[in-house]
């Protein structure tokens, strides 16, 4: 047996089954955006890192958060 690779199947425009529906955009965070996170709780964007991270000041701590953002919501 193959093991799984983690890529997405390709749809077949034959198949009789739905596209599975598209991924949702990233969010985009800006320096000094007001977050919340699951976590962590209140904070803010202190630094963007091309769309891969950012960092958040939390108060007591920084956190380097990574895509996808799961547990960060901006408020």
């Amino acid at each position: 047996m193959k093991p799984a690779n983690g890529a997405p199947r390709r749809h077949l425009p034959t198949s009789p089954f739905k596209p599975p529906p598209p991924a949702p955009p990233a969010e985009r965070f800006s320096v000094n955006d007001r977050v919340t996170h699951d976590r962590y709780g209140l904070g803010i964007v202190t630094g963007v890192e091309d769309e891969v991270a950012v960092v958040v000041d939390f108060g007591s701590r920084q956190e380097r958060v990574t895509t996808p953002f799961k547990k960060l919501y901006k408020l």
